[in-house]
């Protein structure tokens, strides 16, 4: 089939499932309240306020007064923080307060983590059984002093009403991959405060890898000695100082107590993951007596997965107990996940060694070796009385998991067949699908968006995520504990980027945990986001706007005019544009409509809320002489038409650029591109390191017409006649982007034709990207 058919083709400047086409209106003004995630009920009474300012008093009642109060101090110095309202913690008297947390187990509320908060002219109460539904009731009262259009330093009127809540499920967990790359301490309480505000309340800490083991096990100091540390490859290099400098990092004993103490403070529960018997080649690189081999592997510094698997015997089986113990002792939680997943079991089955225990065990296959394994490692957790967690793999493979397990349901294919597999035998079932909720998926594939595997998780994808399967009764629908969004950190060098990919997707995710299934509402869910991406902005938090941000399509007007529409992703907001340079501003001209504007004009546009607020930063599109002839590579398709991966190359100019490509295909299409008149084309290039291990064997390799390679550009189709060949002679040894020239042949009249680019030789050597192609006359 020719890679140019309708599904493949991208619209200009813009890629089909992302952008919404028409103007994007205003949105109608919020209610009183914005609140989220939304409450099981509020209802403001439509007259009445209490104003809250500097001065305002907050005072304790009832029992578990320390736990109460400490809630209290951290809820006046969140309000503090944000809004620079100063209130006034209330010492022994008799003076009326304005705010009260009222702790009493007989209070009427719906369970031991929901809360009721009245407002009227006595001022607010929030009432609970426990100090975890007050915590609960205290973000929300801070919700409710953050309305949408607040101002820092300004007394707040809440509207009189009531709020009744609580959770729809227990489990509302945020995955952290501190394996493939390690976050401090300060930046994971950082993420646990943030998570707390959005009434999650499980952080899964994934803590090993096949690129490092982060967790001190003292009878094995080897583990962190040796495992937790990797050659410094690709731009891990710029995270360690120097290629010559490994890239390390573990989290002590103390480090571990204290993460614990700190999130428990903020009612999350830590849960460690030891992930077996995959995802240990950096366990074998500190005790290669584990694996299957007997040799010693380097810690990994590829991506993917590793078939360097732990040996399953009984040595084997007494380390991981004594690991375990060690982790029990410094987590008190009642889960402990195991993992389970992509076990590439190419030792194993390589092994004379494994197939005789595997027959003497009387097993069929690996896969039931890997159940049988895995049985052992939950029965020493159940018998310290933990409860096992890890994933789904094996189910998916046909196999069984340990009965005891909840199961972490990744595989949201094929109408979530696999949780309902898992609900069908019994487990318990926490809903993770990667489609939607793996939050190192990219958000959109606007030019400026950030690294991040396929296929894109944008905001409305993690919001309509299905959380109980098709066809499970309503007694299985009941073993649905709860719902996790994953981090992973392959591409996320930073903290800062770690950032980007939870935000706003986490308040998605907050609705889905928390909310009743009858408040599932998408536009409603979108009047409240400006108020949300106020407060993320209030407290430091470097979130994504892509969802908001401004899309450009630009086609041909008039000669010597361009025709621009203008649309977001969510279709919410007001677009605002300038033409001169300038940022647009609320009272920037609004879009309304396709507007025709002259070459040589620098077009920006904005996005802002109905309180003004804006919600989406300034976007740029210059209109010229090649803006109909160029294209970034976010603009072009890959040539298996599969969405792309979005990869990091190195600064330019102080910033990060990131890459469209495919994995192992250096090749790009561009369906209908304008050639009359061409005659020169150059080509913006850079070479990336490979690191993507099990991909390796997917990759497809153009034969190089030199030592060095080249680009080139054919019409029609790969193979169709050649254009342009632009050598990477002077670029191979390049550091950062290369800028590549050359004369371009097309037969007269070409008119509109369909291109393939590609670049030649092997991508596991560097793959090339391409940020940006331009033709000229």
């Amino acid at each position: 089939m020719s890679p140019f058919t309708p599904s493949g083709m991208l619209r200009v400047l813009a890629v089909g499932w992302l952008a919404t086409a028409g103007a994007v209106v205003a949105a109608p003004a919020p209610s009183a309240w914005s609140l989220l995630p939304q409450p099981v009920k509020a209802n403001p009474s439509g007259s009445g306020v209490v104003e809250i300012g500097d001065g305002t008093v907050v005072r304790t009642k009832g029992v578990d007064r320390q736990q109460v109060q400490a809630i209290a101090d951290r809820f006046v110095q969140r309000v503090a923080d944000t809004q620079a309202l100063h209130l006034r913690v209330a010492g022994a008297g008799n003076a009326r307060p304005s705010i009260t947390f009222d702790v009493d187990p007989a209070a009427n509320v719906s369970n031991d983590s929901g809360y009721h908060i009245t407002v009227d002219n006595a001022g607010i109460q929030v009432s609970a059984r426990t100090p975890r539904g007050a915590f609960y009731g205290s973000v929300t009262l801070w919700q409710l002093l953050t309305p949408p259009g607040w101002t820092r330093g300004t007394p707040v009127q809440v509207a009189h009403g009531v709020i009744d809540d609580y959770p729809r499920f227990a489990w509302r967990a945020i995955l952290l991959d501190s394996g493939r790359h390690f976050q401090s301490v300060a930046q994971v309480k950082q993420l646990i405060d943030w998570m707390s505000l959005n009434k999650l309340n499980v952080l899964l800490w994934h803590l090993t890898e096949d690129q490092g083991w982060r967790l001190q096990i003292p009878k094995y100091p080897d583990l962190t000695k040796i495992g937790a540390c990797r050659k410094a490859a690709g731009l891990d290099a710029e995270l360690s100082g120097s290629a010559d400098k490994p890239y390390c990092g573990f989290y002590t004993e103390a480090d571990a107590r204290e993460i614990v103490r700190y999130a428990a403070e903020r009612y999350v529960e830590v849960v460690p993951e030891i992930d077996l018997p995959g995802h240990s080649q950096a366990a074998i690189a500190a005790y290669p007596w584990l694996g299957v081999t007997g040799k010693r592997p380097s810690v990994w510094t590829d991506w993917g997965v590793s078939p360097w698997l732990l040996k399953p015997d009984g040595k084997t089986l007494q380390f991981v107990d004594d690991v375990l113990d060690e982790v029990m002792r410094l987590f008190p939680s009642r889960y402990i996940s195991i993992g389970g997943d992509e076990a590439d079991k190419q030792q194993w089955n390589a092994s004379s060694e494994v197939q005789a225990q595997m027959k003497k065990l009387g097993l069929a296959n690996m896969d039931q070796l890997q159940g049988w394994f895995m049985t052992q490692v939950a029965g020493h957790l159940i018998k310290h009385g933990r409860t096992p967690v890890g994933w789904d793999d094996e189910l998916v493979a046909g196999a069984t998991l340990p009965a005891s397990q909840v199961v972490m349901s990744w595989h949201g294919d094929d109408n979530e067949r696999v949780a309902l597999a898992a609900l069908q035998q019994g487990h318990e079932v926490i809903m993770t699908p990667q489609e939607s909720l793996y939050f190192d998926h990219y958000q959109s594939a606007l030019p400026d968006e950030w690294a991040g595997p396929p296929p894109p998780a944008t905001l409305r994808e993690a919001y309509d995520t299905v959380v109980i399967p098709k066809g499970a009764s309503a007694t299985e629908a009941e073993h649905i504990i709860g719902v996790q969004g994953g981090l992973w950190t392959e591409q996320m060098l930073t903290f800062a980027h770690d950032q980007h990919a939870v935000f706003p997707r986490i308040a998605a995710l907050s609705e889905l945990g928390w909310s009743s299934a009858n408040a599932h509402d998408w536009n409603g869910f979108l009047q409240r986001m400006p108020a949300e991406l106020a407060r993320y902005r209030a407290l430091g938090i470097g979130y994504a706007d892509t969802a908001f941000a401004p899309l450009f399509q630009v086609t041909k007007a008039a000669p010597g005019a361009f025709r621009v529409a203008l649309s977001n992703q969510v279709a919410f907001g007001t677009i605002r544009y300038t033409t001169d340079g300038s940022n647009p501003a609320n009272q920037s001209t609004p879009y309304s409509g396709p507007i025709e504007l002259k070459g040589e004009t620098t077009l920006r546009a904005a996005t802002f809320a109905a309180d003004g607020s804006e919600i989406a930063a300034p976007r740029t599109t210059m209109l010229g002489e090649t803006t109909l002839t160029s294209r970034d590579d976010s603009a072009l398709a890959t040539c298996s038409h599969q969405a792309p991966f979005r990869l990091d190359g190195g600064k330019v100019k102080g910033a990060r650029r990131t890459y469209s490509l495919e994995l192992g295909h250096m090749c790009w299409l561009w369906a209908k591109a304008p050639l009359d008149g061409i005659n020169h084309v150059v080509l913006t290039v850079e070479r990336i390191a490979w690191r993507d291990g099990d991909e390796a064997k997917n990759a497809v390799v153009h034969p190089k017409a030199s030592a060095a390679g080249e680009f080139e550009i054919h019409a029609d189709s790969c193979t169709g006649p050649r254009l342009a060949s632009l050598p990477l002679t002077g670029a191979v040894q390049a550091k950062g982007q290369v800028r590549l020239g050359a004369k371009v042949t097309v037969p007269a009249g070409a008119g509109v034709r369909d291109l393939c680019v590609l670049a030649t030789g092997d991508p596991r050597d560097g793959q090339w990207a391409l940020a940006r192609m331009v033709f000229s006359k």
